[in-house]
């Protein structure tokens, strides 16, 4: 459920940062050269089809179709954490915040949930 749910905050930031990127060109600063310089309407919508998906795969956790959904969670956090370390340089606050975000799941996702607790 931890992951589910983290999975959603970061896709619906996600969705943010893809549509701020789209509505205004102007919206995030630049610091200097970059070497993965695209165009932030090109940001907006990478971060808003990747919010997307991180909604859909957090919905999968979150209603129980824990196989497909656990492998794939995993799978777009780990790419989530590549994006976000790319547009570092336009947001670097939301991204870290993003990566974090993606770790916790990860961790989450490849933990063991079916530990047996001892009882004394």
């Amino acid at each position: 459920m931890f992951a589910g749910v983290l999975l959603l905050v970061d896709g619906v930031l996600g969705v943010i940062k893809g549509i701020a990127g789209i509505a205004e060109d102007d919206v995030y600063a630049r610091l200097g050269k970059y070497v993965f310089e695209f165009d932030v309407t090109t940001w907006g919508w990478i971060h808003l089809i990747l919010g997307v998906i991180l909604i859909a795969v957090g919905i999968g956790l979150l209603t129980g179709a824990a196989m497909w959904a656990r492998a794939l969670g995993v799978a777009v956090a780990g790419f989530s954490i590549i994006v976000n370390f790319m547009w570092l340089p336009y947001t670097p606050v939301w991204a870290i915040i993003s990566i974090a975000i993606a770790i916790f799941v990860i961790w989450a996702l490849c933990s063991n949930g079916s530990r047996s607790r001892s009882t004394a």
